[in-house]
């Protein structure tokens, strides 16, 4: 048997179907979003986005052809390479990329736009893999954490020099896999905690935590057994919470530009200002909400029809299966994703090689930032930061690096046996 023939042979069937369904699901409520009973359509218009959708799922079947066919070892040898390219072109975006949205990070060829921070995601993947497959790399060494940390962090600068702060974030997620490979659970407990402290920041008063704060460590200190270095060592962990606490508000009111602020408050009290910042995340829980158990009904979302929610075929368009399909359409999205994320931990598990495994995890990680806080975000759980949901939402480059970044992992894992022969 051939090396093609083997891999299309020991595929995972499973995801290749769970994806399919996913695309042509978000495919169908791309068409819900700008259908209009008053104006004859078909989803195949290359007018609409349904149509420009198509086009895009067409090629990505097409990439997912050549991915099957290039051989696997392929993904780990270039891995540097494709990893730089990818840093290259976020470089050159911000001097030749068109501003959209308020962000300097798109490509614009004739009538085709194309967005390289999507593909910066398996790109990174991909290096921060190579390296990590390497059997002199040791995780407990403070130069290989600094490494990956800056690998992480490269794409994410200069995502952030583009105004697109939301995507930056994504890179975090990284940090996920890095645990899962022995990376120092201190670092981890640290991180989680200044994101609690950051949310409480949010929603309490600075004066109310800080004496919160001071509290707690008096405490700490009355019940536990007293030195001059651990009073030392609560002391300065204090001093960094309450840096912490300060500098949040200050970034809030002096770093983050005017709409990123709105963001912030929309999430803490989108009532505040239902028709200005409060809007999008307003109309969005309308919008689900009024879906009940199991919705209006295909093509019958009045919230939809009427415009109400802004950027629903991208980043709000789990407020189009909320609303047409209700609580029910939504259950079986959010299982479908749930099915492919688990399968995908499965199928890295079972990976022969470290390369394989870590660029799994990546895949696994990256898909749960993306479906948990583009959902999130649309029921004022998270802030909007303007981020796709994987396969459904409208849009080229967000469809093929995800379509790039999950059949890499599928033709790896389609080839695990081989690896024990290389």
């Amino acid at each position: 048997m051939s090396s093609r023939e083997s891999a299309y042979g020991n595929i995972d069937w499973l995801t290749v179907l769970i994806y399919g369904l996913l695309v042509i699901l978000g495919w169908l409520n791309i068409f819900a979003v700008t259908y209009d009973e008053n104006v004859t359509q078909n989803i195949f218009d290359f007018s609409l986005n349904s149509g420009k959708q198509l086009i895009w799922i067409l090629s990505a079947i097409f990439l997912i052809i050549l991915i099957m066919a290039v051989d696997f070892r392929f993904y780990e040898a270039f891995g540097y390479i494709i990893y730089g390219l990818i840093i290259f072109s976020l470089l050159l975006v911000l001097f030749l990329g068109r501003e959209v949205a308020g962000s300097n990070s798109w490509f614009e060829i004739g009538p085709v736009r194309f967005q390289p921070s999507e593909f910066a995601k398996f790109a990174t993947a991909l290096a921060m893999a190579k390296y990590l497959g390497s059997s002199t790399i040791r995780m407990e060494k403070i130069k290989s954490q600094l490494i990956l940390l800056a690998m992480m962090g490269a794409p994410a600068l200069l995502i952030i020099f583009q105004g697109d702060t939301g995507t930056a974030m994504v890179f975090s997620t990284f940090l996920i896999v890095l645990y899962r490979e022995g990376f120092s659970q201190t670092f981890m407990v640290l991180g989680i905690f200044a994101v609690v402290i950051f949310v409480l920041t949010l929603f309490i008063d600075q004066v109310y935590l800080i004496v919160g704060v001071i509290a707690i460590a008096a405490i700490i200190i009355l019940f536990i057994k007293r030195s001059g270095r651990t009073i030392l060592t609560i002391a300065v962990g204090v001093v960094i919470i309450i840096g912490v606490i300060v500098s949040v508000d200050y970034t809030i009111n002096n770093v983050l530009k005017p709409h990123q602020q709105n963001r912030v408050k929309a999430l803490i009290n989108p009532a505040a200002d239902p028709l200005g910042y409060g809007w999008n995340v307003t109309q969005s829980k309308i919008a689900i909400g009024s879906g009940g158990f199991n919705g209006k009904g295909f093509l019958n979302g009045t919230q939809t029809k009427f415009d109400f929610v802004p950027e629903q075929s991208t980043d709000f368009i789990f407020c189009t299966i909320g609303e047409e399909h209700g609580w029910l359409g939504s259950l079986i999205l959010i299982g479908l994703f749930m099915t492919l994320l688990l399968r995908t931990v499965f199928l890295a598990e079972r990976q022969k090689n470290r390369f394989a495994r870590v660029y799994g995890y990546s895949v696994v990680s990256l898909l749960f930032f993306h479906f948990a806080v583009n959902i999130g975000m649309t029921i004022g759980l998270f802030p909007v930061i303007g981020i796709p949901l994987p396969f459904f939402s409208y849009g080229g480059s967000s469809l093929w690096a995800f379509t790039i970044l999950l059949f890499i992992f599928l033709k790896l894992d389609a080839h695990r046996m081989q690896v024990l022969t290389r």
